[in-house]
Parts: structure tokens; C-alpha cells; sequence
């Protein structure tokens, strides 16, 4: 199964280190749920959904960097595929996010697919972004319009053999 999994550069340096990242872990995929609401709104293909999970996985990425104030403000998401029995389909409540998945086991860098990160230039975008998005996930509008600002900025796309070194460029 495919994942976006939300991170900042910390949390990224920590997997450089460890070689694999810690468990439980956070991530969101397609899922039942998520293809369902995607779909309220006429039909999506692959590419699309998988689109929409990686959107997710970069707004949690700004609920990480409001809890670390201290880290770069630049969103990160980690892209792996991972057996399907690692992931817990978590969707099924209001609890949880359409797409939200757990990983009940640490994810290995071999596992990695892709790394998605904002440039430097989207740092002001995502500061704000990260300073509203409780807000923003609690309904307020003008906290989802600064939100909306970062979110339409594209995340760059970086081999997983570039990690340390895209990391530690951006740290």
C-alpha cells in the first residue's frame, strides 16, 4: 500500500539517523473513506486520490510544525509503500480523516518512495499555515484562506537517496 506519511525536517533527520522511522506512525492513503469523499464530487482516477492523500498528509504536516516551533518551516511527506498488514485503516469513525492510516511497525528508508518538500521560498506561506491551522481545522475561514495559501504551493519531489542531503541543506 502506498502512504504519505506527514513529517517535518526533524522528524526527517531522526529517520536519517535511525534508519528507519519510530512506531506508531501517522500517515494517510486511499482508502474507502477517502475515495468516497473525493468522489461526492464526481468521479476521480488513481492519480487523483493519491493526490488528495498527499494533500492530507501535508496539512498534518503543518499540525507537526505548530507543535515544533523550533524546526524549519517547510512541510515534508514521506512517500512509502508498505506491506499491507502494517497499515491500520484508522477512517471508519469521525474520529479520524478520510485516508488516516496507522503503521504499526517502523518504516525503513528502503521503504521510501519518494520525498516531497517545500521550497525554500514557501517558508512565510507555510509559517502562517502552521500558526492557523488549528483554526483553520476548527472551521474559521480566514484561518483556511492562509492555509489554502500554502497548500497551493507544490511540494518538490526528491529521490530517497537525497534525503540527508536535501534535509540537511533546508535544516
Amino acid at each position: 500500500m502506498r502512504v504519505y506519511i506527514p513529517a517535518t525536517l526533524h522528524l526527517v533527520a531522526g529517520l536519517v539517523a535511525a534508519g528507519q522511522t519510530t512506531a506508531p506512525v501517522g500517515a494517510y492513503a486511499v482508502t474507502a473513506a477517502l475515495r468516497y469523499w473525493v468522489e461526492q464530487d464526481g468521479p476521480a482516477d488513481d492519480e487523483e486520490l493519491e493526490l488528495v492523500a498527499l494533500g492530507e498528509a501535508a496539512r498534518a504536516s503543518l499540525r507537526l510544525l505548530a507543535l515544533q516551533p523550533d524546526t524549519p518551516r517547510c512541510r515534508v511527506v514521506l512517500a512509502a509503500d508498505v506491506p499491507d498488514p502494517v497499515a491500520r485503516v484508522e477512517d471508519h469513525s469521525d474520529l479520524f480523516e478520510p485516508g488516516q492510516v496507522t503503521l504499526t511497525t517502523p518504516v525503513p528508508q528502503p521503504w521510501l518512495r519518494a520525498v516531497h518538500i517545500d521550497e525554500a521560498a514557501a517558508a512565510d506561506d507555510v509559517a502562517a499555515a502552521a500558526a492557523a491551522v488549528t483554526e483553520a481545522d476548527d472551521g474559521d475561514a480566514a484561518a483556511e484562506s492562509v492555509v489554502g495559501l500554502a497548500a497551493a504551493r507544490e511540494l518538490l519531489w526528491y529521490a530517497p537517496a537525497e534525503l540527508a542531503s536535501v534535509t540537511a541543506t533546508l535544516s
